[in-house]
């Protein structure tokens, strides 16, 4: 238990280091690419995921979603990519190969979906190469560039908000 605890905070100091360091990466044009991280343990459905990166014009195959579970691997055999603490190490290393995939695929947007103060999700944030990154209201707002104030439970208010900012930003595609 104390480990765990020495853990997590080796992990927040990676982050803050992270977030230290970083540069502004916003970049001009569409999002073609993009990746949606969300917790599992707070919402289960997908498939709105799905929808809004249809809404946003984001072919299937260039749509990678990823869940986060504090549960135990059993339960997670039945999502297709998920991860779960023990994937992440100490200072941030990462123990699982699609994890690892994910975090070094360039996003034209990342869309973090995830209420609750996990530093395994702040981390996969944080350490993302995406070029553009969504999310709701955290208590550090330096993890994202779009920050929607908004309950996880409102799904739709999130969409339209996003909608409405990336129509501002000129960020979607006009098919």
């Amino acid at each position: 238990m104390i480990l765990k605890g020495f853990k997590q905070k080796s992990i927040k100091k990676y982050i803050n280091k992270l977030l230290s360091e970083d540069q502004l990466r916003v970049a001009d044009g569409k999002i073609e690419r993009l990746g949606i991280v969300f917790n599992l343990d707070e919402i289960d459905d997908f498939e709105r995921f799905k929808e809004l990166s249809n809404g946003l014009k984001v072919h299937p195959n260039k749509l990678n979603i990823i869940a986060f579970s504090s549960k135990k691997e059993e339960i997670l055999k039945s999502w297709e990519i998920c991860y779960n603490p023990k994937d992440i190490g100490w200072n941030g290393t990462i123990h699982n190969s699609e994890l690892q995939t994910f975090l070094n695929t360039e996003f034209d947007a990342l869309i973090s979906y995830y209420e609750k103060e996990v530093a395994e999700m702040k981390l996969i944030t944080a350490l993302s190469k995406a070029r553009f990154k969504i999310g709701i209201l955290q208590t550090d707002e330096r993890l994202n560039d779009l920050i929607i104030k908004t309950s996880i439970h409102e799904f739709n208010v999130f969409k339209t908000e996003i909608f409405k900012y990336l129509t501002i930003l000129n960020k979607i595609k006009n098919e």
